[in-house]
């Protein structure tokens, strides 16, 4: 998964961030790993979806069961893996990517920064 800048929608949740996450390591590493359990749950939510299945239809494509997509779907989750990453794609149909990108300094010295995953199609 890659990382990109992501900019904030609001400057509440700009201020948010600075006052509790601000440049301390671990409260970033933190608030990076969230951000990217919400992502891929969210990915898999919007495949499926848009595929027309329910979690069943897809768990059976997969070869797993209903709970197991249902906690892929979950943002709380924390077990995302490659390779049912791979599986769920393939099975919709999709190619999985995944690539790096020079992360970019803000050159302002207000806010930090923050990434999120994106998602590549073609």
């Amino acid at each position: 998964m890659m990382a990109a800048k992501k900019a904030f929608d609001s400057d509440s949740l700009q201020y948010t961030y600075e006052k509790y996450i601000g440049n301390d390591r671990e409260q970033v590493a933190a608030y990076e790993q969230e951000s990217a359990n919400i992502d891929v749950a969210k990915l898999i939510y919007n495949l499926r979806t848009r595929a027309g299945l329910s979690q069943r239809e897809l768990a059976k494509k997969v070869d797993t069961t209903a709970s197991v997509i249902c906690r892929l779907e979950d943002a709380d989750y924390e077990g995302h893996s490659l390779s049912m990453l791979k599986r769920i794609a393939a099975a919709l149909e999709q190619r999985l990517e995944i690539r790096t990108v020079p992360i970019r300094k803000r050159a302002s010295s207000k806010g930090a920064e923050i990434h999120q995953v994106r998602k590549s199609r073609r």
